[in-house]
């Protein structure tokens, strides 16, 4: 892994080099957040593959900590939304202002227009609020008065929610979760790591000042450049993209689900597959790589039937039942 203190912007072009940025990540991260690995890995693998996540858990594990240190570990532009109930979708994505000195109205952007925006606690403001993303996540563009004004390069959307049955809540609508790459779960710590969060308190840890946890940038622009045309440069065998298929098209036969995975969702699994492959340091995919990122790729895809979450069913324990019949490609 790269020394966290190498400046890389000499070298950004290079593939090998943003790989070792891009890992150099977690270390970053670390330093402000214990465990949560896979949804560190998560963020990075949305990052290469031009995706927003969704995070959800319960309230006190760190889901916006964990952001914020992914921007301050990131040489990019950020901003923070606190989504409320009485939040307007103009103080999302901007809106007309009547410029008194030029008796006309000129733009003013909202917050969307960043590199990486914080939607906090996403599921707390009502469906109206919730959609005016969903252009933005989509087409990377506002469109204000009849006008498409384009979002910067690179952006990412990481939203936080806590679980739907917790009071104040709205559910996300499905083809807004539809546009997120990955939902990732954050638990509760275990024992271990709570141990290792209150001694870095005890210590004079304030999360709300990262810089003097030591989290700097690593990575910016050039390098997220070079990997991800090094990731399209990862190969697919027929095999692999027929295996892909396979799964999602069998969570659309499945007695547990009235609603199944999307040619959308198909394409995000192999999409995250490639990025995961390039990561772990392979110019090929292999069945492995697509049954690791399946579930934060595909359990927001999918939707129980009432009788069946009623049984406690769940969207992972259906797709991990799913992995384990659909047959591996060798």
């Amino acid at each position: 892994m790269m020394d966290p203190t190498t400046d890389n912007a000499g070298h950004a072009g290079d593939p090998g080099t943003a790989r070792a940025s891009l890992e150099a990540l977690r270390t970053e991260i670390a330093k402000a957040v214990v465990g949560q690995d896979p949804a560190v890995t998560g963020l990075v693998v949305a990052l290469l593959c031009r995706g927003h996540v969704l995070l959800e858990g319960v309230p006190g594990v760190a889901k916006t900590l964990l952001v914020r240190a992914l921007a301050a570990a990131l040489d990019v532009d950020t901003k923070r939304v606190q989504f409320t109930p009485d939040l307007m979708p103009s103080d999302v994505t901007g809106s007309l202002v009547y410029d008194a000195r030029t008796a006309e109205f000129s733009f003013q952007p909202g917050p969307v227009f960043t590199n990486l925006l914080l939607a906090d606690e996403i599921n707390r403001t009502p469906p109206k609020t919730q959609s005016s993303l969903l252009e933005a996540m989509e087409e990377r563009q506002v469109t204000v008065d009849g006008i498409p004004r384009p979002l910067p390069e690179p952006f990412l959307v990481a939203a936080t929610q806590n679980p739907i049955e917790y009071e104040g809540t709205y559910p996300l609508p499905e083809a807004q979760l539809d546009r997120f790459l990955l939902k990732l779960n954050m638990p509760l710590p275990s024992r271990q790591e709570e141990i290792g969060v209150l001694t870095r308190h005890a210590e004079g840890f304030n999360p709300r000042d990262l810089r003097a946890a030591g989290v700097r940038p690593v990575a910016g622009p050039a390098d997220l450049e070079a990997a991800r045309a090094a990731v399209a440069k990862t190969s697919v065998s027929p095999e692999i993209t027929g295996y892909v298929v396979d799964i999602c098209r069998a969570t659309r036969e499945s007695p547990s689900l009235t609603l199944g995975v999307s040619p959308r969702g198909a394409t995000a699994l192999l999409a995250t597959a490639r990025a995961w492959a390039w990561l772990t340091g392979r110019d090929y995919v292999i069945p492995d790589d697509v049954k690791a990122l399946a579930l934060p790729t595909l359990r927001h895809r999918v939707q129980l039937r009432p009788e069946a979450e009623m049984e406690g069913v769940t969207a992972d324990s259906v797709i991990n039942a799913i992995l384990a019949h659909v047959p591996v490609p060798r």
